[in-house]
């Protein structure tokens, strides 16, 4: 009939929501950044975000106290409101992010880059001590 989720369960193999529930979606999971953190690395991004973090931690950013602005009306997708910049603590290239609570707990991965990535920086190539700031940062949930 259709997998079985985590608990057993049987469900469909072609689950989709509608608008209403992709933004509720959407606004619970980017809440649970509120004032948490974002690790930016270099290196394989994890198949998963239960998995262990994987490469170089180059730099640590702040989320805001509000993390990101409410997602739209049509769907799942929120622009993160502003986040600190700071200066790396290592030296690499930039290609995956893991976005924490403030509590310290895995939220959700993402990619970075500099134009087609969840996470945008104006360059990947990050110096130790050098300054690193986003440019934009949009979480999106499957619809």
């Amino acid at each position: 009939m259709g997998r079985s989720n985590r608990k057993g369960l049987d469900m469909a193999l072609n689950p989709f929501i509608s608008d209403a529930a992709a933004k509720a979606a959407t606004d619970a999971v980017c809440a649970l950044c509120n004032g948490g953190t974002i690790e930016i690395r270099s290196g394989t991004q994890p198949a998963n975000a239960n998995a262990a973090a994987t490469g170089t931690l180059l730099v640590t950013l702040t989320f805001s106290a509000t993390a990101f602005a409410p997602a739209g009306a049509t769907g799942g997708q929120a622009a993160a409101n502003a986040i600190g910049s700071a200066n790396a603590a290592a030296t690499g290239t930039a290609s995956w992010f893991r976005a924490k609570g403030s509590g310290g707990g895995t939220v959700f991965d993402g990619s970075v880059g500099t134009a087609t990535a969840d996470l945008i920086l104006s360059s990947v190539s990050l110096t130790t001590g050098g300054n690193v700031a986003v440019s934009s940062l949009t979480y999106t949930s499957t619809e």
